[in-house]
C-alpha cells in the first residue's frame, strides 16, 4: 500500500527503474497545491517540472478578451512542465491547480539533464507527451462538435481517473470556465445528470453516483483519450512503497 505523499503515487515516476528513480528522488521536492495556484502562465520561463500525485492541474489558455477554456488536465499519471525537454522552456499557456493536493517537482535544470540522460525516461515521458497531445486534440474537437453534457461527463470522468475519490471539490462557474461555456449551460448539464441518478452535486460539490451512468451519456472523446494512454503506457509498472 502507498505511503501518503509518497513519489510512487505519480505513475511515470513510478515506472522508472530503481536506480534511475533513486537518482531522481533525491532531488525531488514536495510541495503543496492549493486550489486555484498558478505553476506558470503564459510565456513565463518554466523553473520546475511538477509531478503530480493527489493534486489535478488544468492546462488552459486564456484569450485578449479574457476567456479560457482548458485543453488538458494532468493528475498523477502524467508530469506539468513538457515545454523544458521539448525544447520551448515556455508556453502561451498556462498551469493552474484543479483540485488542491500535492505534487513533487523537479528543477527544471535537472529535468532536463534527467532527459538526456535516462532511455527510459526520456522513453516515458515522449509516450506521454504523444497521449497528452490525442488528450487537447479530442478536447478541440469535442468542444466543437458536442453538447454541452457530453462534455461535462467527459470531464468528469477524466477527472475521476485521476482523483482519490467519487467526491469532487469544484464549482458549476470553474467547471463552466474550464469548459469555455455559460455557467448557465453547466447548471442545467449537471441538473440532468443528477436527475438521471448519476450525480448528486451541492454548493462546491459533485459527487458521483453512477459512473456507468456517466459512461453511457459520453461521447466517444473520453474512450479514445483512455484508450491511447493505456496504448501508450501500457508498460507503466508500479512500485509498491518507497
Amino acid at each position: 500500500m502507498l505511503l501518503p505523499n509518497s513519489p510512487n503515487q505519480n505513475h511515470l515516476l513510478a515506472a522508472l527503474p530503481e536506480t534511475d528513480f533513486e537518482r531522481v528522488a533525491a532531488h525531488l521536492e514536495l510541495v503543496a497545491m492549493p486550489l486555484g495556484e498558478y505553476l506558470y502562465e503564459p510565456n513565463e520561463q518554466l523553473r520546475h517540472a511538477y509531478f503530480p500525485t493527489t493534486a489535478i492541474v488544468s492546462l488552459h489558455y486564456v484569450t485578449e478578451s479574457g476567456a479560457s477554456a482548458e485543453t488538458a488536465g494532468v493528475g498523477n499519471e502524467g508530469v506539468v512542465g513538457i515545454a523544458l525537454f521539448m525544447g520551448g522552456d515556455t508556453t502561451p499557456s498556462s498551469a493552474m491547480v484543479q483540485t488542491a493536493g500535492h505534487a513533487y517537482r523537479l528543477e527544471s535544470r535537472l529535468f532536463k539533464q534527467e532527459f538526456n540522460r535516462a532511455e527510459l525516461m526520456q522513453s516515458l515521458l515522449l509516450r506521454y507527451t504523444q497521449a497528452l497531445m490525442t488528450q487537447m486534440s479530442l478536447t478541440a474537437a469535442c468542444n466543437r462538435h458536442h453538447s454541452i453534457e457530453q462534455r461535462l461527463c467527459r470531464w468528469l470522468l477524466l477527472t475521476l481517473d485521476r482523483a482519490p475519490s467519487q467526491d469532487l471539490v469544484i464549482t458549476q462557474e470553474q467547471i463552466a470556465i474550464m469548459l469555455g461555456v455559460r455557467r448557465e449551460g453547466i447548471t442545467e448539464a449537471a441538473g440532468n445528470l443528477q436527475r438521471a441518478g448519476n450525480i448528486h452535486y451541492r454548493r462546491g460539490h459533485i459527487t458521483v453516483l453512477d459512473r456507468s451512468g456517466l459512461e453511457a451519456c459520453v461521447c466517444e472523446c473520453y474512450g479514445v483519450v483512455r484508450k491511447e494512454f493505456d496504448r501508450l503506457l501500457c508498460d507503466v509498472q508500479y512500485r509498491k512503497g518507497l
